[in-house]
């Protein structure tokens, strides 16, 4: 009595995205670890500063469960106007990002992502 009903709260594990390629990224593998999601982006202001220490932070953490998982987003300013695997080459060349970059998303409006 006066009990709510139980509601299921999806968790960033139920999701299915997609790789920089198009390919399927189920998320539930990285159930156990401590993640840091981020949206970048290639022609922003702090990219340089972002990128280094993304890498920096993961390259110091990688090997006691963490990760990063990187969103580009191109939503803000136009700051990342390739495709995504332009945002992949783009982190993983001039970065040495090893960390999973995903495919473009949108953060907000209508299509934002998730979509649940």
């Amino acid at each position: 009595m006066g009990g709510r009903p139980s509601v299921h709260q999806k968790s960033i594990h139920d999701f299915t995205v997609k790789d920089a390629k198009g390919k399927d990224a189920d998320l539930s593998v990285y159930k156990g670890k401590v993640l840091l999601v981020v949206n970048v982006a290639s022609k922003c202001g702090y990219t340089n500063l972002n990128y280094t220490q993304l890498t920096e932070l993961y390259s110091k953490y990688k090997d006691n469960g963490f990760e990063i998982l990187a969103f580009p987003c191109n939503q803000f300013l136009y700051q990342e106007p390739g495709s995504s695997e332009d945002a992949e080459q783009f982190a993983c060349t001039r970065f040495k990002a090893q960390y999973p970059i995903f495919q473009k998303v949108k953060v907000n409006g209508k299509d934002a992502a998730p979509s649940c």
